[in-house]
């Protein structure tokens, strides 16, 4: 058994860091700020470019498409970038729902 379930239906959706994106926390671990969450980006909103100084990022679409550097990329894409490396903007040509992980606090610059 699994030490630790959480289940989506019983869990929110919450404003996030920008316009257009929204967080459902499934995860965070207090040690070290770290969080998995689901994010939410809204058709037609775009994320400027940003850096997370605390944590590494990686996100892996679940359903939707965004574009990077004029490339779109769909579902089954995992991005990954390193804390403290720039990255963006996103692009959501569609509704997109990425689950997402942040090794450390989910801070944004």
């Amino acid at each position: 058994m699994f030490p630790y379930i959480a289940l989506s239906k019983e869990k929110a959706w919450q404003p996030g860091p920008y316009e257009g994106v929204e967080l459902m926390i499934l995860h965070q671990q207090k040690s070290t700020g770290g969080l998995v969450v689901l994010r939410k980006f809204k058709a037609g909103f775009t994320i400027p470019a940003h850096t997370h100084y605390d944590a590494n990022e990686w996100a892996y679409i679940l359903s939707g498409e965004w574009e990077e550097s004029g490339v779109a990329y769909g579902t089954g894409t995992l991005f990954f970038a390193p804390k403290g490396v720039r990255h963006g903007p996103h692009i959501a040509r569609t509704e997109v729902i990425s689950l997402t992980v942040f090794d450390g606090p989910l801070t944004v610059g």
